[in-house]
């Protein structure tokens, strides 16, 4: 059945550079926003890291939906088998399946789940950057406000995040995936979000929520953790270059006079 091989589509981080690049540029202005009071030369107050998480999440579910319908999509094509009953549609590639599903049912169908994706990526990225700022100032105190952090305590925080992240959105996840896998052109098998919930657990119990859950966590720590490592490495890097430059200005300057 197709539906029992559902749960092998997931994502299983927070994937791609540019992807990561938006999401942390994001997280930046709006970890500061939901929290004026904190002066410029300190770290965005807890507070404002969760907020800004929160809403950063929710931001990136408007390009994300359609990115994780359409494979999806091609995923239950790649897995599925046809019968003497049933014709799969055979899609060419990622423009093909988008083409496909806009043409049937429009920016409705482009955008199927995102309200459950919503659900998932906002409270999961509030938790995500909460737990990295918070992990990081136990194993470095101080460290947010000078920067100076180990590398292991940055593999450490990051990695913790994923897990901490995946952990509290997996079960989500698993129904998202399902309400993205239906389509017009294929018997519904569930009405909306609480619907895909009663009859997951009804047919398959609690456990289907978190099938595959260790290998998910596995790889969030990780994958997470270079993240975080990559970007406070480069952080480091641009800033110390640009206090280089700003000092070497300030040198000729004085120098002219």
């Amino acid at each position: 059945m197709v539906t029992n091989q559902i749960s092998e589509f997931r994502d299983l981080e927070f994937p791609l550079p540019t992807r990561n690049a938006m999401v942390f540029q994001i997280y930046a202005v709006l970890s500061r926003a939901f929290d004026r009071n904190v002066p410029a030369s300190d770290p965005p107050s807890y507070k404002g890291v969760a907020l800004g998480g929160f809403g950063t999440g929710a931001i990136q579910s408007l390009m994300l939906t359609p990115v994780e319908l359409v494979k999806i999509r091609l995923q239950l094509q790649r897995r599925s088998i046809p019968d003497n009953n049933n014709q799969i549609t055979s899609y060419r590639g990622p423009t093909d399946v988008a083409r496909s599903i806009f043409k049937q049912e429009g920016w409705k169908g482009i955008y199927r789940g995102l309200t459950i994706t919503v659900l998932r990526d906002a409270p999961a990225h509030g938790l995500y950057f909460w737990t990295y700022e918070y992990v990081r100032e136990k194993l470095h105190p101080g460290c947010r406000k000078n920067g100076q952090e180990s590398f292991r305590t940055m593999l450490i925080a990051g990695g913790l995040a994923g897990v901490a992240s995946w952990i509290s959105c997996y079960p989500v996840d698993v129904i998202k995936t399902r309400l993205q896998a239906q389509s017009q052109s294929t018997p519904s098998r569930y009405s909306g979000i609480v619907d895909c919930f009663r009859r997951s657990v009804k047919q398959e119990g609690y456990s289907v929520l978190w099938r595959g859950l260790g290998t998910a966590v596995a790889r969030a720590f990780v994958v997470n953790g270079a993240i975080f490592t990559a970007y406070e490495t480069a952080l480091r890097f641009f800033f110390s270059n640009n206090n280089n430059n700003n000092n070497h200005a300030n040198i000729e300057t004085e120098n002219t006079f």
